[in-house]
């Protein structure tokens, strides 16, 4: 009997540490024992029993499994934080709660195991301005600036911008300066993501153009939105919903405002390392006359010729189907200047 209780004893001895280790079997045939640290990047740190620390590709990975939950994180941003159980060739499972078979995944789906914690979202963005002076024949004095700053982590996204610009130019025969361009306007949007791709907003934008009389345009609006693409190189997202649109315009002073559908997209592309263009576009339908619209839109050219400092070339563009009296329907703006990015 008390050969028996050893030989028993020995057994558990022996085997219980594969029992309660995390197992990596690969394509070649091998079987790791040991724990698992980490997944990022396409490569698994593994601590194993017999070799210490080391790493492996997750392309040479057949399947896996822990013993202890363990945060698994997939590329399409599923993320469960369960006991592994190994899988079919290629695959590996998760415990549900929910259901009495293991769901199965694929091993090349995965994106992260037990990743680092984000860090906290931070601020970016840039600053631009352009300024020109002549003297001699003509005499004249032109500033541009902008201000761009976005903050964006994985549930929500804030986006706050300004463009100003002012212009003088003297009348050789009076010396009389004259005004030749003074507007400047400003947005702020708020995104909520419910997934990777969909998401809410509420966005608002307050307008001046002291030459087109506009004494002020306000616009207040949300909908909804879908990120169609968005990594470091290209981003590309559209957008639907309702807007009031409130504007009121000097000499004569008069006033209108509308309840408008609201339509847009905006679109960012890297055409090379050192070369980004940028582009937005929003329409302002009436919803009693579809005729009667506000759309703007906004095109950038920005050229990187240090790590943070660019030169752009920037257009914008506004047509308003109802604007002062005497005034024309299209103002088309262009800025040219350098920045910083940060």
């Amino acid at each position: 009997m008390r050969h028996r209780t050893l030989l028993a004893l020995s057994i558990v001895f022996t085997f219980a540490p594969l029992l309660c280790a995390d197992q990596v079997f690969l394509k070649n045939g091998d079987r790791l024992t040991g724990k698992i640290v980490k997944l990022t990047d396409g490569k698994m740190t593994f601590n194993s029993d017999l070799a210490g620390q080391i790493s492996i590709d997750l392309k040479n990975i057949q399947t896996f499994s822990a013993d202890s939950s363990i945060k698994v994180v997939l590329k399409d941003g599923t993320a469960f934080d369960r006991k592994i159980a190994a899988g079919e060739s290629n695959q590996f499972a998760i415990e549900s709660t929910d259901i009495l078979t293991p769901q199965s995944f694929k091993v090349a789906d995965i994106a992260a195991i037990n990743p680092p914690p984000k860090p906290e979202p931070k601020w970016t963005g840039s600053i631009s301005g352009g300024l020109t002076s002549t003297h001699g024949n003509t005499k004249a004095d032109a500033a541009n600036a902008s201000i761009n700053l976005t903050k964006r982590s994985d549930k929500d996204r804030i986006q706050v911008g300004v463009d100003y610009a002012n212009g003088r130019q003297e009348d050789p025969d009076t010396g009389i300066s004259k005004t030749t361009e003074d507007w400047w306007r400003s947005k702020a949007k708020y995104d909520y993501f419910f997934s990777r791709k969909k998401y809410a907003y509420m966005d608002g934008r307050y307008e001046k153009d002291s030459i087109a009389q506009l004494d002020r345009r306000m616009v207040i609006g949300g909908g909804v939105g879908y990120q169609w693409i968005e990594s470091d190189t290209t981003k590309f997202s559209t957008e639907v919903g309702l807007a009031s649109l409130y504007e009121s315009f000097e000499n004569p002073a008069n006033s209108n405002s509308a309840i408008s559908a609201q339509a847009g997209y905006s679109f960012q592309h890297q055409l090379t390392p050192a070369v980004k263009f940028i582009h937005d576009l929003t329409y302002y339908p009436s919803l009693e006359n579809f005729s009667d619209y506000y759309l703007t839109s906004t095109g950038e050219l920005r050229m990187r010729f240090t790590e943070r400092m660019f030169a752009n070339f920037k257009a914008i563009l506004g047509y308003d189907a109802t604007p002062a009296r005497d005034k024309g329907n299209t103002d088309v703006k262009y800025l040219l200047g350098v920045g910083f990015e940060f």
